[in-house]
């Protein structure tokens, strides 16, 4: 008999192996996710919509109708740096993290064009001890990572965003949009784990949004905005678009 299950990362990493050998997004989210990422972003000519040097849309828009003012922020699974460059042209002191080394080796090259001062990391953003994230941060930023993770990893996405979002602080979030015309799978949180395959991702209602995210103050979610491919701007329809605030009553009571 092996009983390998001691704490709490023991019984996360068990868990992370029902979806290793599985689907793209399993594989995404487990053990070999660098690789794989490192894989994905080796060849820059591919015709992958996220790959041009555009913001997200509603990010763009966050900014224009004054939601979010420059601060301190963070991008979680920056990938090739889009929406941190962005940030950082309008004032924003941006930390940007990734798994992957050939996704932010080409952050960097970017920002080094356009001469924008971005902080850079590579690594886990979920594992403390080895990602040197120095909140409180005035926004976080994830488009993209989030639906990617089983569920049993939600646990330490919270956590993070108590850990480093300050009181006040927004998060926006693009994801995996459920229902007609949206991506990933609806399947229930127990039927991923009897699949064993997280099936190319997470689709979320806008109820489980505000239920996971419950602790935060909902200022918009609303679906993407569709750009055409000569727009500035990136916009999926098959996306949500979700903007959060953490309440300062909320935050100093410790809640």
């Amino acid at each position: 008999m092996d009983r390998t299950v001691r704490t709490v990362e023991d019984l996360f990493a068990l868990l992370d192996g029902l979806f290793a050998s599985g689907s793209f997004a399993g594989r995404v989210a487990t053990g070999d996710g660098k690789d794989f990422w490192d894989r994905f972003y080796a060849d820059r000519s591919r015709p992958v919509p996220f790959f041009a040097a555009k913001p997200d849309e509603n990010l763009a828009a966050y900014l224009a109708q004054g939601l979010i003012a420059p601060g301190r922020a963070l991008d979680l699974g920056c990938g090739a740096g889009r929406n941190a460059l962005h940030l950082a042209s309008h004032g924003f002191e941006v930390d940007a993290v990734d798994l992957s080394p050939v996704a932010v080796d080409w952050a960097e090259g970017r920002a080094r064009e356009v001469g924008a001062d971005v902080r850079f990391l590579c690594g886990d953003a979920f594992d403390a001890a080895a990602t040197d994230l120095t909140g409180p941060y005035d926004l976080v930023v994830d488009s993209g990572c989030f639906h990617h993770l089983p569920p049993h990893r939600r646990v330490g996405y919270l956590a993070l965003l108590d850990r480093v979002l300050a009181p006040g602080g927004h998060f926006a979030l693009t994801c995996f949009a459920a229902g007609e015309a949206g991506m990933g799978t609806a399947l229930a949180d127990a039927d991923l784990y009897r699949e064993r395959d997280l099936r190319g991702g997470l689709a979320y209602t806008p109820e489980s949004l505000r239920w996971i995210f419950s602790d935060l103050v909902e200022v918009e979610l609303r679906r993407m905005r569709e750009e055409p491919p000569e727009s500035p701007l990136f916009g999926k329809t098959f996306l949500w678009a979700a903007l959060f605030r953490r309440d300062v009553r909320c935050a100093a009571a410790g809640r």
